[in-house]
């Protein structure tokens, strides 16, 4: 998915003069339009993402975007796995999520939840509502996501 695609508005930063350090980052307004601003083309097949221009604005420091779970939870989702971010948290808009973490457990993400995953900690999706939509903010934008046992 391209980031020009999802961006409303991405707007380069004029050149500052007053004395602060120059920005290569652009300022995002993203606005949705539509459901159809949801694609099938993020990295889970079980899932429908709105890029909200992140990653594009931030020359890759940053992927952002909102993720609707599409139900039913099946085993391809229920992977054990880990993300080798810098960063990423999830905050819950609707719906809710069944999660094992390691050397925690499991913990329910209900809508106004926030959870941030220490790098490289593996989890489990167990479950989730069929209305279930999450914002998702990771360091860096491209990052790999690893089989765990």
């Amino acid at each position: 998915m391209s980031s020009a695609d999802a961006a409303e508005s991405l707007h380069e930063v004029p050149e500052y003069t007053d004395g602060r350090e120059p920005t290569k980052q652009k300022l995002v307004i993203n606005h949705l339009k539509s459901d159809a601003d949801f694609k099938n083309d993020g990295m889970r097949p079980y899932a429908l993402y709105r890029d909200l221009g992140l990653a594009e604005a931030t020359n890759g420091l940053v992927q952002g975007h909102v993720i609707r779970m599409v139900p039913p939870c099946t085993d391809e989702v229920r992977k054990r796995h880990y993300h080798d971010t810098q960063f990423q948290m999830t905050y819950m808009i609707r719906g809710w999520m069944k999660i094992e973490f390691e050397g925690y457990g499991e913990v329910t993400l209900q809508a106004g939840s926030l959870a941030m995953l220490p790098q490289r900690i593996k989890h489990t999706v167990l479950d989730y509502s069929d209305d279930c939509e999450q914002i998702e903010i990771i360091m860096p934008a491209e990052f790999d996501t690893v089989p765990a046992d």
